[in-house]
């Protein structure tokens, strides 16, 4: 247990971890990489001299050096955040498109280009023809629901 009491195993420890925050980052590792060289200072004083309290410094500064600081790093260097819509409907609805394949009359599923792409395309059962324009009311499963705008008929 010796090797708890050398300077250079807690200093190499110590920069090994404080790299490998770039491989896993999170904000945690650089801290054991951080206690790891308090240790090694310590330990180099005199400050430290038994194989328990070298570990129990390192246990106890990591655990402060998280706890604290932590918070304080990742509101400068959070990373990547974002908040986006998780209900993805809601960022269709209202949106306008062109009806490539006659709507109705019924049940009968047709299809819209909605931002380049063909999707199938029910109505409330009225007809909706080929050029018209209609806007996007809801979704029935891979199928979008829409209503002809006042102005095609």
């Amino acid at each position: 247990m010796t090797i708890f009491l050398l300077p250079s195993v807690w200093l190499i420890a110590g920069i090994v971890l404080i790299l490998a925050e770039l491989i896993i980052p999170g904000g945690v590792v650089v801290f054991l990489g951080l206690a790891c060289l308090m240790v090694a200072t310590a330990v180099s004083l005199g400050l430290v001299s038994t194989w328990v309290s070298a570990l129990t410094l390192f246990f106890i500064s990591s655990l402060l050096l998280v706890l604290t600081l932590r918070s304080v790093f990742m509101r400068y260097a959070g990373g990547d955040f974002s908040r986006g819509n998780t209900i993805e409907i809601l960022d269709d609805i209202g949106q306008q498109a062109p009806v490539v394949k006659t709507i109705g009359p019924g049940q009968r599923r047709g299809m819209i280009d909605y931002h380049g792409t063909r999707w199938k395309a029910l109505s409330d059962g009225q007809q909706i023809k080929v050029g018209d324009v209609v806007q996007i009311v809801g979704r029935d499963n891979v199928s979008y629901i829409v209503e002809p705008i006042n102005n095609n008929h």
